[in-house]
């Protein structure tokens, strides 16, 4: 199955505690090649993502009882590494920033066009679906300490087998591996994410995500380093 045919036959759960909106984007989220379920809370999605493994969630921010922020969370907290896109009529920088913070791969403030939803979902499932395309000339693992990073595969390995990465944490890490040694903008990081519109600080978001599981001290980053003024740039080493 190609790429593109995975992406199509993903299962999606969307939730939301907005009947109606939760009835269009099943409907057209259908239409558009997917297989929906749909939940009212984060309680029913729980139970949901108890019986069944999900290719991506869309997710509500504000809901009664458990927010959508607070499932991200703990989600991320159990290891559920699920892509998330995030709802909400919340559209200001900072909220995007707490969204990453909390461990989202994307974020959509209402109202939207639906059509832009399917477009990040693709992105995000192209993203995280290895490629059916043989790479004759796939770039070496890059070390980074006692991990190493499969550019291709988007998979970071250590002594202890799999580190688990969120798709935006693969996607970054990926974007600087492939350019080892450059200096990255924001502005070239959000580009190669797919979130130009993400802003300088939800990217710093991301990089300080993604330290924690590469660095052996966030606080003194060894591989990921920051250029003063400049941006990122990724230096493997033993």
């Amino acid at each position: 199955m190609t790429t593109a045919a995975a992406a199509e036959t993903a299962h999606l759960l969307v939730v939301d505690d907005d009947a109606r909106l939760r009835s269009l984007l099943q409907r057209y989220l259908t239409e558009q090649g997917f297989r929906v379920t749909s939940a009212p809370d984060a309680a029913a999605a729980r139970r949901a993502l108890s019986s069944m493994t999900y290719d991506l969630l869309v997710l509500d921010v504000m809901m009664p009882g458990e927010s959508g922020l607070d499932l991200t969370e703990s989600l991320r907290t159990e290891g559920n590494e699920v892509p998330i896109v995030m709802l909400t009529a919340r559209g200001a920088p900072e909220d995007r920033i707490s969204g990453f913070e909390h461990g989202v791969d994307d974020y959509l403030a209402k109202p939207f066009d639906p059509r832009e939803l399917a477009l990040r979902i693709r992105t995000i499932l192209r993203r995280a679906a290895p490629s059916a395309t043989p790479q004759p000339l796939a770039a070496a693992p890059v070390q980074l300490g006692a991990r190493w990073f499969d550019i291709e595969r988007a998979e970071l390995r250590g002594p202890d087998g799999v580190v688990r990465l969120t798709g935006g944490e693969a996607a970054l890490l990926q974007a600087l591996a492939r350019r080892a040694g450059d200096v990255l903008s924001r502005e070239d990081i959000g580009e190669a994410l797919g979130t130009p519109e993400a802003g300088e600080r939800a990217i710093d978001v991301q990089v300080t995500r993604l330290r924690r599981k590469v660095e052996v001290d966030p606080r003194e980053p060894r591989f990921i380093q920051t250029i003063r003024h400049r941006g990122y740039v990724l230096r493997p080493g033993p």
